[in-house]
């Protein structure tokens, strides 16, 4: 068994391996970048070593740097993590060149299914069934443009390199074909190096239905049944499921042999996922059920495989290194209930989804309620070098109701501040009425739209509480945690008795002045003990306040301000988060129209196009391409046409 393992990667991914790899009695190292100097899973390693500046590929993907790491630090092996370097054939190589273990899938695995247009052509000589479109070398864009025209539309462009959701577009008519293409180029050879794209026919009702494998060096391939990652958000899983709803037993069993030959057909050894694309039109049907790709790693939603099989698949990675057999035969493996998994991210729905970045002030996450794996804790700070991801939340049920249930009510719990989360956002995709019958696609968020939105406005008990809270910490107070459903004071004598008479929205009279989101309110409030609907914490001179429905509202004390939020009425368009402009599509002077796409930022691994807000003229210009920018820099602003 390996005795001391290098983990090559960052956040809660390095944390899990950690974990699995302590029990296993296995010394741990962990590489930190500048950005993750105080990281939990640099807390938690038995070793550090530091590799370079925060951009990942100054650190995270130097991959001469980490194999130097292990062998300073005496590691027998190196784990990939997903994402990174997980994918990478030359790494591995030259990790065994170091006379290492690499503890994934072979770098001949890696390359036959790490280009998609490849893995394709060498599962359909395999026998098993692709979906229709273009996997050629012509990458002209009149070529591809043919090819499109001649699958029919919708069609998916996807980057021949890509993953996660990236260097992909649906288009769906002939004129968008052009910019669409153009944009997942570029993204594709911004995120892996790699512009070259294939066609795909859209399938109009699609299931995302994954099923995960697993071999040895002896020549063993098992399945461990299928996930559903159909709940998707611009083509990046939102929420996944095990098993599947729906999935008959004769559909599941013709599934998951086609995932085991597929397997077999580049002599898989490690940990790895088929992931399949149904037409769901009809239910889920095997001749209706095509592969899309393979990931030759350890997946993000892992742990409901691990749910619903009692297997530590990280476990089963280091003992396949190791040179062990499958801890299991296929016959010792089944389903034993129902698990969901949810991805919580620092991102704010009310703004586009925008990735949130700063320190995270207040942390609070159900892990009393169920599995939650998470590479942050309060304090830490979560910045725009790496992907915003802050926790997976886990569900373990009986039934599919019962996971789905603890997940919500989970969500729901969950109170992070100031950074904003999609926390709501979850909460509302789970009580979803067709997400509950198990009538989904990955089309349903889109379908959706703002109606899975959280309001951003704060409720009237989030707006009284949070006076209740300010006005005891301007007579030296500090309220305790009120307890769901009550305010009080830590003395039940002030300071409310000078509070009572106020009521909220009543005649002008005095009352408590404070500042949300922007926002100025005045609050009356009637009585301490006033039943509210709402929590109240204090976080230094915040007072934090909730309704229990994954929305933290930060409260302070009025300074004067008239309120109202900024906004884009003025033309300026500022930068929304730290980030490189990829695109400037515009020059000083131009007449643009509303919606326009000005100027493409590249932020967390994602591009974000700044849009015309009104009809006009560009005015000014402060965009360059590949130029660095900071939060808030004003990169163009738009006058109104005359």
């Amino acid at each position: 068994m390996i005795a001391s393992l290098l983990i090559a990667n960052r956040g809660e991914i390095a944390c899990r391996i950690i974990r699995t790899a302590r029990a296993m009695g296995i010394r741990t190292v962990a590489v930190y970048s500048d950005a993750d100097a105080k990281a939990l899973h640099v807390r938690q390693a038995d070793e550090v070593v530091h590799i370079g500046p925060s951009p990942a590929r100054e650190s995270y993907l130097r991959g001469d740097k980490i194999i130097a790491a292990a062998l300073a630090t005496g590691a027998e092996a190196i784990h990939p993590g997903y994402g990174f370097l997980s994918e990478n054939a030359e790494f591995a190589e030259a990790v065994a060149a170091a006379g290492l273990i690499w503890v994934g899938a072979t770098p001949h695995s890696i390359r036959a299914m790490g280009l998609k247009d490849a893995a394709k052509k060498l599962m359909a000589d395999a026998g098993v069934p692709v979906t229709p479109g273009y996997l050629g070398e012509d990458q002209t864009p009149e070529r591809l443009r043919a090819e499109a025209d001649g699958v029919g539309y919708p069609v998916l462009i996807k980057a021949v390199a890509g993953g996660g959701g990236k260097g992909m577009r649906r288009v769906d008519a002939a004129a968008d074909f052009a910019d669409a293409l153009a944009s997942c180029k570029r993204e594709a050879a911004s995120s892996f190096g790699d512009d070259r794209v294939l066609i795909e026919k859209y399938i109009t009702a699609p299931r995302h239905i994954e099923v995960q494998v697993f071999g040895d060096t002896h020549g063993n391939i098992v399945h461990l049944f299928e996930r559903d990652c159909s709940l998707q958000r611009r083509h990046q899983k939102v929420i996944e499921e095990a098993p599947a709803p729906g999935m008959s037993e004769d559909t599941r069993a013709a599934l998951c042999e086609t995932a085991v030959r597929a397997a077999r057909a580049v002599d898989y050894v490690g940990a790895g996922t088929i992931e399949f694309i149904a037409d769901a039109s009809e239910g889920l049907r095997a001749d209706r059920i095509w592969f899309m790709e393979m990931n030759t790693r350890l997946q993000v939603e892992h742990p409901v495989t691990e749910e619903i099989t009692g297997v530590d698949l990280v476990e089963w990675q280091l003992r396949v290194a190791s040179g062990e057999t499958l801890p299991k035969r296929q016959e010792e493996l089944s389903i034993n209930g129902w698990a969901i998994e949810a991805r919580l991210y620092a991102e704010d729905p009310a703004k586009g989804f925008l990735p949130s970045v700063g320190r995270l002030e207040h942390l609070m996450l159900p892990e009393n309620r169920l599995r939650v794996e998470a590479g942050v804790y309060e304090g830490a700070e979560v910045t725009a070098f790496y992907d915003p991801m802050i926790a997976k939340l886990i569900a373990k049920g009986g039934d599919r109701d019962t996971a789905i249930e603890e997940l919500r009510t989970a969500c729901c719990h969950t109170a992070v501040w100031p950074v904003r989360t999609n926390a709501a956002f979850l909460a509302q995709c789970l009580a979803d009425p067709d997400f509950l019958t198990g009538s989904i696609d990955t089309g349903l968020i889109n379908r959706r739209d703002k109606a899975l939105i959280p309001d951003s406005a704060p409720p009237e008990a989030v707006i009284k509480a949070g006076a209740m809270g300010i006005a005891a910490a301007a007579t030296g107070e500090r309220p305790v945690q009120v307890g769901w459903g009550l305010a009080r004071s830590t003395n039940a004598d002030e300071p409310w008795q000078a509070l009572f008479g106020f009521r909220l929205s009543g005649p002008a009279q005095p009352a408590v002045r404070i500042d949300l989101d922007g926002m100025a309110y005045a609050v009356a409030i009637t009585s301490p003990w006033d039943p509210l609907d709402a929590w109240v914490e204090t976080a230094g001179e915040v007072i934090l306040s909730g309704v229990n429905d994954g929305r933290v509202f930060g409260i302070t004390a009025s300074r004067g301000r008239s309120g109202g939020s900024a906004t884009n009425s003025d033309g300026a368009l500022l930068a929304p988060m730290p980030g490189r402009i990829t695109a400037v599509e515009v020059a000083p002077g131009d007449t643009v129209t509303k919606g326009q796409r000005l100027v493409t930022l590249e932020a967390m691994k994602m591009e974000h196009a700044l849009t015309a807000p009104f009809d006009g003229v560009v005015a000014e210009l402060n965009a360059n391409p590949g130029a660095q920018v900071p939060v808030e820099a004003l990169l163009v602003r738009v006058a109104a046409a005359e």
